[in-house]
């Protein structure tokens, strides 16, 4: 993969096929009638990239935004830009806050360290799943499939594309966002 290539599939947060067809964690969970992939491939190694995705969340490091997009973010509302040490002790049945609504929440059902973390979460009648996995991409450079599944949805189309497009850019802001804080340690 090229550089060009490598920067497009970050910022567009495009999945290949192999992804979009590949068995996650949490698929037999829900029966989704959305189901949205994004992947992106970032700097360092699996085991480097996992602290940062473990710490993500409202109420705890935030949601990773590039410099440029954060800076019309007010300073407390800002994602930490350093590991926070407090913030890795994440386990199954954990629950995390989200910004789905003041009651959304995400439960932490399935971590393997450096590999996968999934969590679920149903609101109101909805239920769904977010995988996060993370394979070996090379060199030093860590892929990040990320899966979100929602079952039952009443309004399909709506979901798929006004939500796919809210999804697609705040995984491509997570996929920058990420990068430059793993350069930043680098």
């Amino acid at each position: 993969m090229t550089t060009g290539d490598s920067a497009t599939s970050r910022l567009l947060a495009r999945p290949t096929g192999s992804e979009r067809h590949a068995r996650l964690p949490g698929d037999a969970l829900v029966a989704a009638d959305v189901v949205m992939d994004r992947a992106f491939t970032v700097s360092g190694a699996p085991g480097s990239v996992w602290p940062w995705l473990v710490q993500l969340g409202r109420l705890r490091a935030g949601w990773y935004l590039p410099r440029v997009v954060e800076r019309a973010v007010p300073r407390a509302r800002r994602a930490l830009r350093h590991l926070e040490p407090t913030l890795q002790g994440l386990a199954v049945g954990d629950v995390i806050p989200d910004w789905g609504g003041a009651d959304a929440t995400f439960t932490v059902v399935e971590l393997e360290a450096a590999s996968h973390l999934l969590f679920a979460s149903t609101r109101g009648h909805m239920q769904l799943t977010w995988c996060l996995r993370l394979r070996p991409a090379g060199d030093d450079r860590t892929r990040v499939h990320l899966r979100l599944r929602l079952g039952p949805v009443r309004h399909r189309l709506a979901a798929r594309s006004l939500g796919g497009l809210v999804d697609l850019a705040t995984v491509a802001g997570l996929a920058a966002g990420l990068e430059e804080r793993l350069a930043d340690v680098a």
